[in-house]
């Protein structure tokens, strides 16, 4: 028997509803709005390049463009309404989910010690009780209060002193907490004076199965529909051997579908889905036309092979590629428009100068770059300026190139 078929369309309407970008980008952005945003997102990744605005606040802001970074910050460090922790890369996460990292936690404590002693190259781990002890005497660290007589490396962001790696092995294991940023420099905390009792005490954390179960359900709420290995990915605390023995027993147990999702292409790939997926409004839900500046960092962008096969957008950051052999640029916006992403940008802001200098765009194959089209992007860029924090926009000579 074959399998129902969600076209493309619809696939990508589905998607967009369930990463927030279906609706009006518009309403509260601060306090309770704020986390729940977050919430139906799931977490929001951090990043530190700020060549326009850092990656979290572009997620926040695409979305609710009222949003200004001081929210964030509030609700992360003065509401300790959001704990930070790893998904498949730092992130703020609601910290409801606290006991939902209990798993990930123990997994890293055991797999961090020696994947880290090979990495760093130090015994990290002779440090560990004297760090401990300092941050219990003296209140919040960050790694430059720390091993003051161990020699700093000068060998990039990730040569880590044994005290810095100590105080991120007990932040990852879950003795610690970060409870802030200062620039991008964490601070670090004994748990038990960041995260209330009742979620960090491991009588009341969730068992393997609750953790798979929790996992599963809540990525596949996020993501509308997925294959066994990007419920895995999503949170990314279990195995995809993990997920697709819960994917088999859900539809053991006729909680689960598995339909052929329609590719940019025209190609089919399974996936499931919850029974009543056809009746969901979203399939038919136009998103609006307005035009949107994403971050390379977006949830719905994160899974790149995703993104290309459910949008025919091949999209990879250049951040690492050297300049001459880059296609498009060191840190490039994807743009969506409706349920199309239209093209891609390379701007920054020249804050010495107060402006966002716009030096390249290039419109997806098959895209017209219009009057309409410019108009939408220029109102967007516009918007951006105060997150960017500079107050004009200006056009490089050539700035619109041709599709790629």
């Amino acid at each position: 028997m074959s399998r129902p078929r969600l076209a493309n369309a619809a696939a990508r309407r589905l998607f967009l509803a369930r990463h927030l970008l279906s609706d009006p980008p518009q309403g509260p952005a601060k306090g309770a709005a704020l986390l729940k945003l977050i919430h139906d997102l799931g977490f929001v990744q951090l990043d530190s390049i700020n060549t326009v605005a850092r990656a979290h606040d572009l997620i926040l802001f695409a979305r609710r463009p009222r949003y200004r970074p001081a929210a964030l910050k509030r609700l992360y460090e003065k509401d300790r309404a959001l704990f930070e922790h790893w998904t498949h890369d730092a992130a703020v996460i609601p910290m409801e989910f606290y006991p939902q990292w209990h798993l990930r936690r123990t997994r890293d404590a055991a797999k961090l010690l020696g994947r880290w002693k090979d990495w760093q190259r130090h015994d990290f781990e002779a440090q560990m009780q004297s760090v401990l002890a300092q941050v219990r005497a003296e209140g919040s660290v960050t790694s430059s209060d720390v091993g003051r007589d161990e020699p700093r490396s000068s060998g990039g962001w990730w040569q880590w002193h044994p005290s810095k790696t100590a105080l991120e092995y007990l932040w990852r294991s879950g003795a610690l907490a970060v409870t802030g940023r200062e620039g991008f420099r964490k601070r670090y905390d004994l748990t038990e004076r960041a995260v209330p009792a009742v979620l960090h005490d491991p009588a009341n954390a969730p068992d393997t199965g609750q953790t798979i179960d929790w996992c599963c359900d809540q990525a596949l709420a996020r993501l509308g529909f997925a294959t066994a290995g990007e419920l895995a990915a999503f949170w990314a605390h279990i195995s995809p051997a993990e997920a697709r023995g819960w994917c088999a027993a859900e539809q053991a147990a006729g909680r689960l579908e598995e339909i052929d999702i329609e590719a940019a292409d025209g190609s089919l790939r399974p996936a499931f889905v919850r029974p009543g997926w056809a009746e969901d409004p979203a399939l038919t839900r136009e998103p609006p036309k307005r035009l949107r500046v994403l971050s390379p960092f977006d949830p719905a962008l994160r899974d790149r092979k995703r993104a290309a096969r459910l949008f025919g957008f091949d999209y990879r950051i250049e951040v690492f590629v050297p300049e001459a052999q880059r296609t498009y640029g060191y840190y490039v916006f994807p743009l969506l428009q409706g349920d199309r992403l239209v093209g891609r940008v390379d701007m920054k802001a020249h804050r010495d100068a107060d402006e966002l200098r716009i030096t390249a765009l290039w419109p997806e194959r098959g895209i017209r770059w219009g009057k309409g089209r410019q108009v939408a992007f220029e109102a967007e860029v516009h918007r951006l300026l105060p997150l960017a924090g500079v107050s004009q926009v200006c056009f490089a000579d050539n700035w619109l190139r041709d599709p790629v």
